[in-house]
């Protein structure tokens, strides 16, 4: 190790005034240091100029999100109130469904997420669907199909899996107050874990969720959740941090402290060595996402979904190989619950990756403020 981490936050010039907790920082490079820097891949749109790779569609359509219910839901959540369907393509009928495929195969759509609100039980009521989905596989085998499962028996799971579902995702909750409080929902902490297992058992990629600060902008139930997934070991894990944006003004979100977050994906790489782990879109704007981001960074996530300005240069400079895909953000969710995929990503080093900053910088009259170097453990591949 050349360099302490917090002198390496402090030579990218977009962090260089973060608010990092030097104790959490530290924390994080005594445990790094346990084992060879991982790789980490970034989904982004800001990049998409490097070696002449172009988005040639930033729009939904390469993973779009499908409703069978519309927007509607039972469980009205507080931090939701099914105001997350409103935007996704509506499917209310497997009819509906087939002719919205068929439409999305010809528009060149990669896959879709395949979701819907759910009843008093947390449950989506997907029966009817079933012989549409197996239908959809076999006239389009290379069309992927990630499920928000949200709770299920095994029967259940087996029909999912038997209907050629490729992903299964659901969200995990540790916390019986926020499954009771915030979820209006009368099932225990125990139901998701089971449900989990009965998906692990089928032949899907099971990808499960975890949303930090759940309970009304705390963490409550994080660790019991990540406690789950440990013993279950899916596929991969993908983290997001809650905004409340529906929240009603009677049961407001507080922001989730960056620091317990930090420390959360810290433990969170420390229980799943070898799962994959990726930050999700979904983190609060503003003052702390970079912060947020930085943290993923220096904790070692796999992969994050549009990072803040300065976390390619981070990664780079702590030693981390480093991969870029220019895609939207559809397209990086549908990477994330298929795991991390390299198709259309590149490599960089950190030479490039300052060149394409000066570049910027210079092309906004804002000068050249940084300074290449070597990566803290002693060099970029």
């Amino acid at each position: 190790m050349t360099s302490e981490w917090l002198d390496v936050i402090q030579r990218v010039d977009a962090i260089a005034e973060l608010a990092v907790e030097s104790r959490l920082v530290g924390e994080m490079q005594r445990r790094g240091t346990v084992a060879k820097p991982l790789p980490i891949h970034f989904y982004t749109p800001t990049f998409k100029t490097y070696r002449s790779l172009e988005l040639t569609d930033c729009g939904r359509s390469a993973w779009p999100a499908v409703s069978i219910t519309g927007g509607n839901c039972k469980l009205q959540c507080d931090h939701c109130k099914a105001k997350i369907l409103e935007p996704m393509i509506p499917a209310t009928t497997p009819e509906v469904l087939w002719d919205t495929v068929v439409g999305l195969v010809a528009s060149g759509a990669g896959g879709m997420l395949l979701t819907g609100g759910s009843n008093h039980r947390d449950e989506v009521e997907y029966g009817p669907f079933y012989p549409t989905i197996r239908r959809i596989k076999n006239q389009f085998p290379a069309f992927r199909i990630a499920m928000h499962t949200a709770l299920v028996d095994y029967a259940t799971a087996r029909q999912m899996a038997d209907a050629g579902i490729d992903a299964a995702m659901m969200d995990v909750i540790g916390a019986q107050d926020t499954i009771t409080q915030v979820y209006h929902l009368k099932r225990g902490v125990d139901d998701f874990e089971r449900s989990l297992e009965y998906l692990n058992e089928t032949g899907m990629k099971v990808v499960p969720h975890i949303v930090i600060g759940l309970h009304y902008g705390h963490l409550l139930g994080e660790w019991n959740a990540l406690e789950i997934v440990r013993r279950q070991q899916p596929d991969a894990l993908v983290l997001v941090v809650v905004m409340p944006m529906y929240a009603p003004a009677h049961r407001p979100f507080a922001v989730p402290n960056a620091h317990e977050v930090g420390q959360f994906f810290l433990d969170a790489r420390q229980a799943l060595p070898e799962v994959p782990i990726l930050l999700g879109c979904a983190r609060p704007p503003g003052a702390i996402k970079p912060l947020i981001d930085a943290y993923a960074v220096l904790a070692g996530i796999d992969g994050m979904a549009h990072p803040s300005e300065g976390m390619v240069e981070l990664a780079a400079r702590l030693g981390r190989r480093v991969r870029v895909t220019p895609s939207c953000c559809s397209i990086a969710v549908g990477d994330e619950v298929m795991a991390v995929a390299e198709n259309g990503s590149v490599e960089l080093d950190l030479e490039e990756i300052m060149e394409h900053e000066r570049r910027a910088r210079l092309a906004h009259g804002l000068g050249i403020p940084v300074a290449a170097g070597g990566c803290a453990s002693g060099g970029c591949r």
